[in-house]
C-alpha cells in the first residue's frame, strides 16, 4: 500500500479499482452520479490548472455538487463555489481483530437493494446513492425479516479497501452488530492482502471510538471539500 494512494483516495480509487467505471476528462475523474458524488484530481506537482478547469466544466453539471478528499482543485473562477469542511480522520487497521459471535452475516445483492437504501436513508444519508453498493461487496444482518445492520466496501486500490456504510437500525442498537460486521470485513480484507481503511468525521466521536476499539488507528486527517458548479 503506497501512502500516496491513501493521501488522495478518490483519485486513487478512480485510477485503479474503479478505473473502468470512472468518468474521465484529461487528468480529472469522477464517479458517475448514481454511484457516488466524489471527484478526484491528481496530486502531482505541475498539474495544469487550466486543463483541470476545462475538465471540471465537462464533468460537473450546473447546480451539481461533488466532493474532493486529500487533494483539492486549483483556484477556480466565479463559476464555482468551493467550501472547505472539517478534515476527515482517515483510519487504518493492520492486524486481525477478534471475531464476535452473533447472528448470520449474509452478502447483500440486488434483491436487498430496497432494504439497503431504506437503512442508509435513515442513518447514513450523506453520500450513499442508488448504485453505491455496486462499488464493492456489501454485507448485512437480518433480524425479524428486517435489515438490522450492514457494512460495505466503497473506495479501493489493488492493496487497500475502504470500509463504508457501517449502519445499524436504531431498533437494533446495542447488540454488537456493527462490531461483528467490522471484524468480519476487516479480517477478510487482511486475509486477501488488502489494508482496510475508512473515513470518519471528527464530529462523530462515537464512531471513532468504535473503530478504535475494533483496532483502527488514525493515519492522518485529510482535507475535505465540496465543490458546486453555480
Amino acid at each position: 500500500m503506497r501512502a500516496s494512494e491513501l493521501d488522495n483516495p478518490f483519485w486513487a480509487s478512480l485510477d485503479t479499482c474503479h478505473r473502468d467505471l470512472a468518468l474521465r476528462h484529461g487528468d480529472v475523474a469522477r464517479f458517475p452520479p448514481a454511484y457516488a458524488p466524489f471527484l478526484g484530481v491528481p496530486g502531482e506537482e505541475g498539474a495544469d490548472a487550466a486543463d483541470i478547469a476545462v475538465a471540471l466544466q465537462a464533468l460537473v453539471e450546473p447546480g451539481e455538487t461533488v466532493y474532493l478528499l486529500g487533494v483539492g482543485p486549483p483556484p477556480l473562477d466565479a463559476g464555482w463555489d468551493l467550501t472547505a469542511h472539517l478534515p476527515l480522520s482517515q483510519m487504518v487497521c493492520t492486524r486481525p481483530v477478534p471475531g464476535i459471535e452473533g447472528p448470520a452475516i449474509i452478502e447483500l445483492g440486488p434483491t436487498h437493494r430496497a432494504d439497503v437504501l431504506a437503512l442508509t436513508a435513515l442513518v447514513y444519508p450523506h453520500y450513499f446513492r442508488a448504485r453505491t453498493m455496486e462499488l464493492g461487496r456489501y454485507f448485512g444482518i437480518y433480524q425479524d425479516g428486517r435489515l438490522a445492520a450492514m457494512i460495505g466496501e466503497r473506495l479501493g486500490t489493488d492493496t487497500a479497501r475502504e470500509i463504508s456504510a457501517v449502519c445499524t437500525h436504531p431498533d437494533f442498537g446495542g447488540r454488537g452488530y456493527a462490531r461483528r460486521l467490522l471484524a468480519m470485513l476487516v479480517n477478510d480484507n487482511l486475509a486477501r492482502g488488502r489494508t482496510p481503511f475508512l473515513h470518519v468525521s471528527q464530529e462523530n466521536a462515537r464512531a471513532g471510538r468504535l473503530y478504535e476499539h475494533v483496532g483502527y488507528r488514525v493515519r492522518r486527517r485529510l482535507p475535505f471539500w465540496s465543490l458546486r458548479r453555480v
